[in-house]
């Protein structure tokens, strides 16, 4: 065994006498909330799948004929190779979908969130940062690349926030506020009204990750910066969760596309996406506004799961989106209850540090559209079963 694999090895031992080793296991998406896994059907509890666009044959039809004119590659970084007018149209499909004057297609969220935040420090040296504790790895990430100190606020706490706000940062020449509207492991939502307010106030720009509530919240599905118009300056999603396919966006002023077009190192030096996802991109734009009895009914299944669980005692944190967490606490018991689900048919993963802070291990169940009431409820009497 080579040095390396020696050291590698030692590494995984450490982390599985954590319980925290992780495998990758054979899956695959199907309609009507379910998933394929090991052989069996399990109804499916963890997929970000929220509209069931993955499976919706538009997409599938529109990234085979994007393919059929363009090929499966795309060769090179846009500012290599060009752009084709498609895909200008599609971003400008995009800003019009978010109400915004233009729009940039990325690689993945990831990719977005890493990208932007330090092309966007680079423009404003100096600034001075307040973000929200829980905003994902990827804007974390971002703001480590960007080389600036954070001031973190708590959760979801605008009263904190302004405090910050007073008394940090007051010298610096710009001010940066980053948060997401839905977050992702409690479902909790941002006050992006207040947020906006907040920012207007102490001359700040207002960044919000939209990354689960694209194409599930908000007027036509436009997320909840689309409910609270000119709150937030930089708006980042994805196509990935709701709509189904892969990539995402940030949207915002013309100037600030073009500033990202030049020193967003993520969409300079990376190859663009192929045509069949675009072309899926695209079939999903045109689906999403019109999915208003979908949203309906995950906003009815969202409220149905959070009610059960408050009947069985168990802690749903403040959950308001179509994703509601079941903290159990303890990992070893939030594995054994996720396993004892598998068992009865239901995928609904445990989720466990470092992704949740310690003491907080849960079952993070995200709804879908094609699940029905009685999905909800068998989940529920299963949960009860196996606790």
């Amino acid at each position: 065994m080579s040095t390396l694999d020696a050291q590698l090895q030692a590494a995984l031992a450490t982390v599985a006498q954590a319980g925290r080793r992780r495998v990758l296991r054979p899956a695959a998406l199907l309609a009507g909330g379910r998933i394929a896994r090991d052989g069996r059907v399990l109804v499916d509890f963890s997929s970000n799948d929220y509209l069931g666009l993955a499976t919706h044959p538009l997409l599938a039809e529109r990234a085979r004929e994007w393919t059929a004119r363009h090929g499966t590659g795309s060769g090179a970084s846009r500012l290599v190779t060009g752009t084709s007018d498609e895909v200008l149209a599609l971003e400008a499909k995009v800003a019009a979908f978010k109400g915004c004057e233009a729009a940039l297609i990325f690689a993945s969220g990831w990719q977005a969130n890493a990208a932007t935040i330090p092309a966007l420090l680079a423009a404003m040296p100096g600034a001075a940062v307040f973000a929200d504790r829980l905003i994902h790895a990827s804007m974390h990430a971002g703001l480590a690349i960007g080389g600036l100190r954070q001031h973190r606020f708590r959760h979801n706490d605008l009263a904190h926030l302004e405090a910050l706000l007073a008394g940090k940062g007051r010298d610096a020449p710009a001010r940066v506020i980053l948060t997401e509207s839905v977050f992702s492991m409690d479902g909790d939502v941002a006050d992006l009204d207040r947020l906006g307010a907040l920012a207007r106030q102490h001359d700040a720009v207002l960044f919000v990750d939209e990354a689960h509530a694209t194409g599930v919240l908000g007027p036509r599905g436009a997320g909840l910066s689309a409910a609270s118009p000119g709150a937030a300056q930089i708006v980042m999603g994805t196509f990935s969760k709701a709509l189904g396919g892969f990539g995402a966006y940030v949207a915002g002023s013309r100037a600030l596309i073009d500033w990202l077009t030049n020193a967003a190192s993520g969409f300079v030096f990376s190859t663009a996406l192929p045509p069949a996802v675009l072309g899926a991109i695209d079939a999903a734009l045109d689906l999403v506004p019109s999915l208003d009895a979908e949203r309906a009914h995950l906003v009815a299944l969202s409220d149905r799961l959070r009610a059960g669980l408050d009947r069985l005692g168990l802690d749903r944190g403040a959950s308001a989106s179509q994703i509601v967490p079941a903290v159990i606490g303890p990992e070893e018991q939030t594995l054994a209850l996720a396993a004892a689900l598998d068992e009865r048919g239901f995928l609904a993963a445990a989720i466990r540090p470092p992704t949740v802070p310690p003491g907080t291990s849960r079952l993070r169940l995200a709804l879908r559209a094609a699940h029905s009431e009685g999905d909800v409820d068998d989940l529920l009497e299963a949960i009860a079963a196996c606790r």
